[in-house]
This record gives structure tokens, sequence and C-alpha cells, in this order.
């Protein structure tokens, strides 16, 4: 597991006066904020957080160091990280996304299915999108306890019992 995980990205620059447009991954949105300073993937550049004001898919922001609009268009698509020390511990049975992403998935029967390669959302619930050397494509597994009854992070693999003719 990293010690950093991705709680939000930048999305362009807002207005005229170095603001961006800030992109939550939090579960409470506004939590962002209070992870701040946030990182960018290497952990090297900081980046204090000061929300503005609520915008239409997000946030409008102030960003430490970043004082332009130019500035802001230049790291557009930046993806902030906070460290994980800073980020509140999940009950039983929920998990952080990027601890998810890279577990081996194997069927109940022990056999390798492929791995996780990320985890997506539309609204319903959560998908776990699973890639393999027998698998033409990609597969999306619906992330429930039927379906996932058992997630191991310390042996880095899920246990699934994928609805019929999906795999």
């Amino acid at each position: 597991m990293s010690d950093l995980v991705c709680v939000g990205a930048v999305a362009g620059s807002f207005g005229v006066r170095g603001e961006v447009r800030l992109k939550s991954f939090c579960a409470v949105p506004e939590d962002i904020e209070a992870y701040s300073p946030l990182t960018d993937e290497t952990g090297k550049d900081s980046y204090p957080v000061i929300l503005t004001r609520a915008v239409k898919n997000g946030f409008a922001a102030r960003l430490g160091g970043i004082e332009t609009k130019e500035q802001a268009d230049a790291i557009k698509g930046l993806r902030l990280y906070a460290r994980r020390d800073q980020l509140p511990s999940l009950p039983d049975n929920e998990y952080y996304h990027a601890d998810l992403i890279g577990l081996e998935v194997y069927d109940t029967g022990g056999t390798l299915i492929g791995h996780v390669k990320a985890v997506q959302n539309h609204g319903a619930s959560d998908l776990l999108e699973i890639q393999g050397p027998g698998l033409k494509s990609t597969v999306l597994l619906p992330f429930t306890l039927a379906a996932v009854p058992t997630v191991d992070l310390g042996k880095g693999r899920i246990i699934a019992d994928p609805p019929e003719g999906l795999f």
C-alpha cells in the first residue's frame, strides 16, 4: 500500500486570479481541504488548499504557489494526494480504491482470474475492472458482498464469486 492516496485533481483554471477548478474524490467532498497540504504523486511538490466556493462538478480553490491563470492552466490534470495517516481509518468491509487496484482476483475454486485494473463507479455501486491473460477485454465485476466475499489486503488478493456467465 502506498503512503499517498489520491483525493482530488485539478480540472483547470477558474477565473483570472489563479484559482483552480478542483474535483474532490473524498466521500465528503469538502473534506479535501482538511487534508491540506496536498502533494503531487511524487510527494515532492506541496500545495496548501483553501476552498473558496462550490462550483459545478467541484470547487473553486486556491492552491499555494499558484497565483495566475497561466499557472493554474499549467497544472490542469494534476492529481492531488494526501498522506494515508491524514485520512480517517475505515470500518470493516470498506476500502480505499487505491488499496484495491493491483490486487489479484481468484475465483472461489482458487483459480487466478486476473487483477484489479481500476475501480469504477457509475452511480449505483462500485465495479472492479478486472483484466487478465485469459480475458479478451476487461470485465466489470460488481463490488458487492455477494460477488466479492473476501478482500485480503495482507495477502494482496480478492476472492470473487462472480455472477454466472461473467467470466
